[in-house]
């Protein structure tokens, strides 16, 4: 059972094979990116302060614009782990202080659209908004908790890519509201998913422990 559940972590995830299917062109910005000097963390910052823009903008009701911002930024975020490749070796702190901007950048995008929501009166959106910030938070969390017991859980439907792949073509689209529904209810469903595969491997575990 055990090998099972080992076998069925092996399976790429969306996420993986999105990074396989776009790794050589990312590879090939990587290695021109640290030739030209800029560094895995600076990419990373940059990522950050784009989003911040594009936050204001959305909030402001600017949509389109902001939309268009996170996205490209979200897109940008795979590109500072390129760089750090191409210098020869993945720092720990690099890859550590990555995952933090990650979820700054996400709590900042539902925090924007929040107030987006607030300024038109949409209660509802607030709410949803609120609900997708908790699910994103805990399908991270799940995963990290979940390493620190000695056990990988990568299951489930929304990871970070999944979801700004719905919010911002959402906010793009001026159909935020969309958007924060999915992912308010597919990433807490997400972290479920999680916690029940932990359960499980744990389980399993102790049965073979014991």
């Amino acid at each position: 059972m055990i090998k099972e559940n080992l076998d069925k972590e092996k399976q790429p995830t969306f996420t993986e094979q999105l990074r396989q299917l776009f790794k050589r062109p990312i590879s090939r910005i990587g290695a021109a990116l640290h030739r030209s000097g800029i560094s895995a963390n600076a990419i990373t910052v940059t990522g950050f302060l784009g989003t911040v823009v594009g936050c204001v903008l959305i909030a402001s009701g600017k949509l389109t614009v902001g939309g268009l911002v996170i996205s490209f930024m979200a897109a940008l975020d795979g590109i500072d782990g390129a760089v750090a490749r191409a210098a020869g070796a993945v720092k720990p702190f690099g890859a550590f202080f990555d995952s933090v901007i990650d979820r700054y950048t996400e709590t900042l995008i539902y925090a924007s659209l929040t107030w987006y929501f607030m300024s038109v009166g949409e209660s509802l959106g607030v709410i949803l908004s609120i609900f997708a910030l908790s699910g994103s938070v805990l399908v991270s969390y799940t995963r990290a908790r979940a390493e620190g017991l000695g056990v990988q859980t990568k299951v489930g439907i929304l990871t970070r890519v999944e979801r700004m792949a719905v919010l911002g073509p959402s906010v793009i689209l001026r159909v935020p509201l969309w958007g924060v529904a999915i992912v308010a209810v597919l990433a807490n469903v997400t972290a479920v998913q999680r916690i029940l595969h932990v359960r499980q491997l744990t389980s399993e575990r102790e049965d073979q422990d014991g």
